[in-house]
């Protein structure tokens, strides 16, 4: 089996491919769900992000197996990732179970920790049994922002976490953990990449990111995605707006300069919107 069908992606350390952009589909649900993961796999997307959390994974994967069905992609082309919450020790592999069963599929190509916990390297044990049964194809966590956070599960690891995935943007860049991570061949990947519900704007207005815009002829939100993509994070924006799933994958035809990257960096302010 091939495991690189993506044009534009990044090689993980479990050695699959993982393309570089992804629909969110926090918030999410029901029939609005399953027609947004439709809508952005016949766009182009390839990577479709969800959650045990979010309530939404049946519908995802009706949406999933629906693009299958139209001839739209076939199930080794598109990467699906969920997250499983370590609040039950006992659960963690009845849970992964039960994600399948929800889905529709013989396996998960990422299944991430979604936050720190009491039974989280527990939860990380199942997630390698996962992966030894043929479950799950890689493993990964999610909201661990220093090296010795994620130091803690990797040294109960037998398998190194291939991805983390955490709050990331031009206000909070957080280069540390990124560069640490790179001695792992761990790949950081970006939730709320335009700072979240209620600090869109915020990130959207700010002189820099709109100055690029108008230089580039792109959105802000284009430019925000152009700058993840070049700093070698996955980012993973949502939206339930089709017109705004497009643009948001109209980001392979520019390149932003170096100079321009710096001024983004320079962007930078440490702060995070969320404390998950």
């Amino acid at each position: 089996m091939s495991k690189s069908f993506f044009s534009d992606s990044v090689a993980l350390n479990s050695g699959f491919n993982m393309p570089r952009i992804g629909l969110g589909t926090w918030t999410l649900t029901g029939a609005v769900a399953e027609e947004c993961v439709y809508h952005a796999l016949k766009v182009g997307y390839r990577l479709i992000d969800t959650a045990r959390y979010y309530r939404n994974e049946i519908d995802v994967g009706n949406g999933i197996r629906r693009a299958i069905g139209d001839g739209i992609a076939t199930r080794e082309e598109i990467f699906v990732t969920t997250k499983i919450l370590p609040d039950n020790h006992n659960s963690p592999d009845t849970a992964i179970d039960d994600s399948l069963r929800k889905f529709g599929f013989d396996y998960i190509d990422l299944v991430l920790i979604h936050q720190p916990g009491r039974w989280d390297e527990e939860t990380y044990h199942a997630l390698e049994r996962g992966v030894n049964a043929g479950k799950i194809r890689s493993i990964g966590i999610s909201n661990y922002y220093t090296p010795e956070d994620f130091d803690r599960i990797r040294n109960i690891a037998r398998i190194v976490p291939a991805v983390v995935q955490n709050e990331n943007h031009p206000f909070y860049q957080n280069r540390e953990l990124q560069d640490y991570l790179k001695h792992f061949s761990t790949v950081v990947e970006s939730w709320y990449p335009f700072g979240g519900r209620g600090n869109t704007q915020k990130i959207f207005g700010n002189d820099t990111i709109q100055q690029l815009a108008e230089k580039y002829s792109k959105s802000p939100a284009q430019i925000v995605l152009r700058w993840h993509i070049q700093e070698n994070y996955i980012v993973i924006p949502g939206s339930s707006n089709k017109a705004h799933i497009e643009e948001n994958f109209n980001v392979f035809d520019f390149r932003l300069s170096e100079k321009d990257m710096n001024l983004i960096r320079a962007v930078n302010q440490n702060r995070r919107f969320e404390n998950w």
